[in-house]
């Protein structure tokens, strides 16, 4: 597959290049994840994986060299993009920053045509920027082989959203550890969003004090897991439900049922671009999308358990 090749998918034609190009190797089967396995790939899963980009503005983990090149962190969206790819203009300190957004399957495979291995994206929408939908609580354990203690955080998570109120699902990075996702309904700010997150993990980190930390500081962090939230705050990203990461075999962030926390072969990149899609067709987040509610009654109720804590 060498040279250019055209694909038409929608109302779109597109130009591939360089699809025979190794991204990754493929872990311990030997041979390589090429550029034309990853747009393959994005094109199948894009049913799925698109309700979770729509309307948001996204950061591209680009691999224009492969695993062992430099690794481009891509936010702006360059000159040679075509226009009908959509974009935002945010603000930031200084100035401002026009992210793409991926609205439909031609966009997902021209990114990942630009080896945008990775998709990163906020938890607000371009409609109501400074407004979250979404609250991530990022489960980072304190060794390779701890994963145990990651199933174990997530159910600490969803019970203290539930408690307040939230619904929640959780989400395989692909990486090391897990997501916990809550829903909201997009009406309170950036800030009040972030501090609900840090007052949870805090809560969570005073009850299991021996287990969790909050501590940003690895060195303050001993064996402890670390319950992340810095991903709620003003323009920082999460990778993106059915995204690839930039590793050895290609393995993919996964939304997963609390039921599937149970099962002893979990592990952070159970799912890989081989196969993911199956378990995406199983639907595991249900209509969780639909069962957003206010902050400020959930906001209220941690008050609460905090109290009791303290």
């Amino acid at each position: 597959m060498t040279g250019s090749q055209s694909l038409r998918i929608g109302r779109r034609t597109l130009t591939l290049h360089r699809q025979d190009k190794r991204l990754l190797p493929a872990g311990g089967t030997g041979g390589a994840i090429t550029k034309g396995d990853l747009t393959a790939y994005y094109r199948e899963i894009a049913p799925y994986m698109l309700p979770h980009l729509r309307g948001r503005p996204l950061m591209l983990e680009r691999l224009p060299d492969g695993l062992d090149g430099s690794r481009v962190m891509q936010k702006n969206v360059p000159g040679y993009f075509p226009d009908w790819v959509h974009r935002v203009k945010v603000p930031k300190e200084g100035g401002s920053v026009v992210h793409p957004v991926c609205e439909d399957t031609a966009t997902l495979v021209y990114l990942a045509d630009q080896a945008a291995v990775t998709l990163h994206r906020w938890q607000s929408r371009v409609s109501d920027i400074r407004h979250p939908d979404r609250v991530v609580f990022d489960l980072d354990p304190s060794g390779e082989d701890d994963f145990e203690a990651v199933r174990e955080a997530a159910r600490q998570v969803r019970e203290l959203l539930d408690r307040v109120g939230l619904a929640s699902g959780a989400m395989t990075t692909g990486s090391r550890g897990l997501h916990v996702v809550a829903v909201l309904r997009g009406r309170s700010t950036v800030d009040d969003v972030h501090d609900f997150a840090k007052k949870a993990a805090d809560t969570l980190a005073a009850a299991h004090p021996d287990r969790l930390t909050t501590a940003a500081r690895k060195a303050d962090r001993g064996t402890r897991l670390y319950l992340d939230v810095q991903r709620n705050a003003y323009a920082q990203t999460a990778v993106a439900p059915y995204t690839v990461r930039a590793k050895p075999g290609a393995p993919v962030a996964t939304p997963i049922a609390w039921d599937q926390l149970d099962d002893p072969g979990l592990t952070a990149r159970r799912w890989t671009i081989a196969n993911v899609v199956d378990q995406a067709r199983s639907d595991p987040w249900g209509g969780l999308a639909r069962k957003g509610r206010a902050l400020g009654p959930a906001r209220d109720a941690l008050r609460k358990l905090s109290d009791e804590h303290a």
